[in-house]
């Protein structure tokens, strides 16, 4: 199941000296050319496997993808960073370098790999994924970048940029051949390999992309406003978008969606692979880290017990109030219980949750307990009184604490034998700030971790799953003016999640009844737009897109002034000129090393 993953260790031996990570775009060329012919016309599938290596450095990027957005935050005096303040983000930022080089490097293996294998060849057709996927996330950063379908070993480059309605013709080309009948893909893949239903998913997602970047005009940018010119690409997105979730009904819970026993069920349609326990190299620090990217900060890992988290892509306030209560997806989203450390790791401590039966945690101490907004401080205090018992510390490492997650937070402390005293009040932003300060995503928690600080996660990366290509669909639907089946779509995947159904055509409704985070009057309008990124923001959260979803729908600079703390006005999002940052900028040794280009992204 995981030979593909590990098979790019032979690649990367031979491949890597020709496409380090300052491979293609700072290009050393230490390799004779004849000689990597000659290996990779008889071994072409492994320019595939240096590919798909590449694309799991690319999408752990966690800060690019979801920082400057209404949904994280920064705490505990940690700096906010470029991506979130915007006005010092610059052509000369490392993490954007580092996401250009990387998109590019899975690109040019992907090309190698079409180059040196059998033409239409299955390795040829997942090589051509891997390039439409890798100019699909540089689209949607970088807008038009060049287009370049050559093998590249040399130093030397001069590649322009390429029109962005051509590069979306492109993709459109491959990936329809992948999603149709002349694809050699598989119908349906769990072990990382792309699909038809894959390149389905990914083809409705170019088209949705296309038509918002080549269809919509922007009215205003602080406000969002937009006029739709042409349904067609909409259109297409929801054509394709039904085609990737036929026959899979949304029937599973939430909760079991992202287990990790049940990885690689009926909703996964692409994920990038890990398995710790075939992994030949360091299987200390060769994982990834999503599930040290989201939260608060515990303490030390090693001594506490607790999952390592460093106060970065903490819940913003709107992200506190996001969901209604009856919402399976919070409980299974957010880690609200941590239990205490006796010094045995995993059965005790944070990890502890996923390694003890139901009876054993009935009765392990607790170390943290977060409480939602929706209860009453009577209820919570309720609570605390029946598991007092779990609240007392004796020998144990931590001090127990619990918390009610209002706008003014009640934060309760215990006695020795588990009394919980009355709560001290804290507004919500300074308790953030402080250790311990909130929630931190269990999404991709890995139940196998060591006691290490981060890279110890070897849960598969799912980049496409049914549920996102449901809000495809409805976006879609929306944006072609079918609003019934909009509704049905959104629709589906809250009557999954247990919360009643809404109508993105009356969202005065919809903001008087299921909108609890407060929303200033810079806002304007609630739409039906709006209640679709919600139900993104809910059932996609924590998965590295919410910036894209901002920046596609034309709401970046909108919900940036209205929920990020680091922006307070659209000239926070712009140059001197006047001009906003609705891209990345292009790395500034790229214009150097590249002719081809000649003009840096508006905003820069």
């Amino acid at each position: 199941m995981k030979k593909l993953i590990y098979s790019s260790m032979i690649a990367l031996v031979f491949a890597g000296t020709l496409t380090s990570c300052n491979d293609f775009l700072d290009a050393d060329n230490k390799t004779n050319p004849e000689d990597a012919e000659s290996y990779f016309t008889k071994h072409p599938e492994e320019l595939l496997y240096t590919s798909n290596d590449r694309l799991k450095t690319l999408v752990n990027r966690t800060d690019i993808f979801v920082q400057g957005t209404d949904l994280y935050q920064n705490v505990r005096g940690k700096n906010p960073g470029d991506f979130n303040t915007y006005s010092t983000l610059s052509a000369e930022n490392d993490e954007v370098l580092k996401f250009y080089k990387s998109a590019y490097d899975m690109i040019n293996n992907a090309n190698g790999a079409i180059l040196y294998a059998e033409e239409n060849s299955k390795t040829a057709q997942e090589a051509m994924f891997n390039r439409a996927y890798g100019y699909y996330l540089l689209t949607q950063h970088f807008g038009s970048v060049p287009y370049v379908t050559g093998y590249t070993l040399s130093a030397d480059r001069n590649f322009p940029r390429t029109p962005l309605a051509e590069i979306y013709e492109n993709m459109i080309a491959d990936l329809t051949v992948l999603a149709g009948s002349g694809s050699k893909l598989a119908a349906v893949d769990h072990t990382g390999h792309p699909s038809q239903k894959a390149a389905q998913a990914l083809l409705a997602k170019v088209y949705l992309a296309a038509g918002w970047d080549l269809d919509v005009t922007v009215n205003s940018e602080a406000n969002g406003t937009y006029t739709v010119n042409s349904t067609e690409n909409f259109v297409q997105a929801a054509k394709y978008a039904e085609q990737a979730i036929s026959g899979i009904p949304l029937t599973m819970s939430f909760e079991d969606k992202w287990s990790q026993d049940k990885e690689g069920n009926a909703e996964e349609i692409f994920s990038v692979q890990y398995d710790k326990a075939s992994w030949p190299g360091d299987q200390a620090a060769d994982g990834h880290s999503l599930q040290n990217n989201f939260g608060n900060y515990y303490g030390n890992v090693g001594v506490q017990g607790e999952k390592q988290v460093g106060s970065e892509n903490a819940r913003s306030q709107k992200s506190t109030f996001l969901y209604e209560e009856g919402d399976t997806r919070y409980e299974a989203t957010f880690m609200t219980t941590f239990y205490n450390y006796n010094g045995t790791w995993g059965t005790s401590g944070y990890y502890a949750f996923y390694n003890c039966t139901a009876a054993e945690l009935a009765t392990k101490p607790i170390f943290l307990k977060f409480y939602p907004y929706w209860m009453t401080t009577e209820q919570v205090k309720a609570d605390l009184a029946a598991r007092k018992s779990q609240f007392v510390v004796g020998s144990l490492k931590n001090t127990p604490q619990a918390a009610l997650m209002s706008s003014t937070v009640q934060m309760f402390e215990f006695d020795n034998k588990g009394n919980a005293a009355e709560p001290k009040s804290f507004s919500l932003e300074a308790f953030n700030d402080m250790q311990n300060g909130d929630v931190c995503v269990r999404k991709f928690d890995d139940k196998n971790s060591d006691a290490l600080g981060s890279n110890n996660d070897y849960r598969d990366i799912v980049l496409l799953h049914a549920s996102d290509i449901y809000l495809v669909a409805a976006e879609a639907y929306f944006m072609a003016g079918q609003m019934t089946q909009a509704n049905a779509k959104v629709n589906a995947v809250r009557t999954r999640a247990g919360v009643a159904s809404v109508d993105l055509a009356n969202p005065t409704s919809y903001r008087s009844n299921n909108v609890f985070y407060n929303i200033p009057s810079s806002f304007g309008a609630f739409t039906g737009l709006d209640i679709i990124l919600d139900e993104r923001a809910r059932e996609m959260y924590a998965e590295n897109n919410r910036w894209e979803d901002l920046k596609r729908t034309k709401q970046l600079v909108r919900y940036n002034v209205a929920f990020n703390k680091s922006v307070s006005s659209i000239n926070d999002m712009s140059n001197n000129r006047g001009e906003v940052k609705w891209l990345r900028p292009i790395p500034a040794d790229e214009i150097a090393a590249n002719p081809g280009i000649t003009e840096q992204n508006p905003g820069y």
